[in-house]
């Protein structure tokens, strides 16, 4: 499946992405002006954490363009409905198009999507069959990068060595103090957020259940036959190879989803 960019037209999802981005530059440009290269310069933290800190800040954002620009399993107009699979097709009430069951219609992108979770402003798109393993990334990346910068913060204060170059005449050395308590608010007011979002979003995946599947209580626990999670999470990353699951440069390769395991909507 070849790399198809998305944009959707929502200024309500474009300002929720621009503050997501401005949040990531804060804690990219801050944090290591004020605490990361400082400490590296007088030698109080080695070189591999400041790489480690980049290094989730480019995994982060990447995470995030990809999310936000990759097609999340828009269906064509006139879908081409393979032969001996018509039974596991639906009509949409919204679009009269045909889909595949477990695909649903978001009224905000006005379109049906392949195996939709739910439509995220803060990427301004849909997170569904081809971009959902993205947006986990994401959620991942943003955790360690948010609790890498806290620890940081608290480290300086509390266990590093004071500081013995400062440049006073720097606008943020000679308002530090405010800085690092709003960056230390923004930091944990991120971190409890995503963290609640990643643990559903885990627990929908090891259910096999989207999170629309969950508010219309259309799933049968007792009928529908449990996978083990190594291949619930395979399907979602297209790839057994669970190292891959962490890397969000690469190619996503479907893997093929057995009908008799699929919910309906």
């Amino acid at each position: 499946m070849g790399f198809r960019i998305h944009f959707v037209v929502d200024p309500h999802g474009w300002c929720c992405l621009a503050v997501i981005v401005c949040v990531w530059l804060f804690n990219v440009a801050i944090i290591p002006k004020i605490i990361i290269l400082p400490h590296y310069e007088e030698g109080h933290i080695p070189g591999a954490l400041v790489i480690l800190f980049y290094g989730l800040a480019i995994f982060c954002l990447v995470a995030l363009v990809r999310a936000s620009i990759t097609d999340p399993g828009r269906l064509p107009e006139n879908p081409k409905i393979p032969h001996g699979e018509r039974e596991f097709w639906e009509l949409c009430n919204k679009c009269n198009l045909m889909r595949p069951k477990r695909s649903h219609h978001c009224s905000r992108c006005g379109h049906c999507v392949r195996r939709m979770d739910h439509h995220c402003p803060w990427i301004n798109n849909c997170v569904g069959e081809d971009n959902h393993w993205l947006f986990l990334q994401l959620c991942f990346y943003t955790e360690l990068l948010t609790s890498y910068a806290l620890m940081f913060a608290f480290c300086h204060y509390y266990y590093f060595l004071p500081l013995k170059k400062r440049n006073l005449d720097l606008f943020i050395v000679r308002h530090e103090l405010a800085i690092m308590r709003f960056a230390t608010l923004l930091g944990i007011t991120m971190l409890v957020g995503i963290t609640g979002l990643f643990y559903t979003q885990l627990i929908g995946i090891i259910t096999d259940t989207t999170s629309i599947e969950k508010m219309s209580n259309c799933c049968e626990e007792i009928s529908r036959p449990r996978k083990p999670w190594q291949q619930t999470f395979s399907e979602v990353f297209g790839t057994r190879w669970k190292i891959l699951w962490f890397i969000p440069f690469r190619q996503r390769q479907p893997l093929r989803v057995p009908y008799h395991f699929a919910n309906h909507v």
